[in-house]
């Protein structure tokens, strides 16, 4: 049985080679303009898109591997210590999966739940839930993250509270703001139950 096959090149654009990727700060700051230090306000000290979806519009856009329409790839890299603050994903799933070091994940209102993923350990967090992800081990740790869309929407908005806004705007500017808005942050209050 014959299959057609890709060629070496074809397939060789269809890699992902860590030491090539570029961090969200990166790409947002040739992009968009988005000056580094605001976009680690939000995310994790280094976030490397890996592969999104041709169409995707968010921060991601810039992965080097085009996949299929409803995943979105990128590995999260922590410092001890690091990690974005409490936020939540409105229209997707988001998936860790521990590859070394060690993360504590919480979520809750105000982060009031925990608990820790050792290297290779994986939790799948549903949309609309806060959540935030921290390193607690003493080397630099790194996370596979997996988002999902739960809409046919190929975004990704994460929200996080109107004070950060101020702060980013404060220290970075409105254009930097806006910036970070165009790539999918919001900075909104949590909805009142219905």
């Amino acid at each position: 049985m014959t299959t057609k096959s890709l060629n070496p090149q074809a397939m060789e654009n269809r890699v992902a080679r860590f030491k090539k990727l570029q961090t969200y700060q990166q790409q947002n700051l040739a992009a968009h303009n988005i000056p580094p230090g605001a976009v680690e306000k939000i995310t994790a000290r280094r976030v490397y898109p890996v592969m999104a979806p041709a169409d995707y519009q968010g921060r991601s856009a810039g992965a080097p591997v085009k996949g299929p329409r409803g995943l979105i790839v990128s590995i999260a890299e922590c410092e001890p210590g690091n990690g974005p603050g409490l936020h939540r994903h409105l229209n997707t799933v988001e998936n860790f999966l521990c590859l070394s070091g060690r993360f504590e994940i919480a979520w809750g209102d105000r982060g009031e739940h925990a608990l820790v993923l050792e290297p290779l350990d994986m939790i799948s967090v549903p949309r609309g839930e806060n959540r935030s992800f921290r390193n607690v081990s003493n080397e630099t740790g790194r996370l596979l993250v997996m988002i999902v869309p739960e809409t046919t929407e190929q975004a990704d908005p994460v929200s996080y509270a109107p004070s950060l806004a101020k702060e980013i705007e404060s220290e970075y500017g409105k254009t930097a703001l806006e910036g970070l808005q165009k790539i999918g942050f919001k900075f909104e209050d949590e909805p009142a139950p219905a």
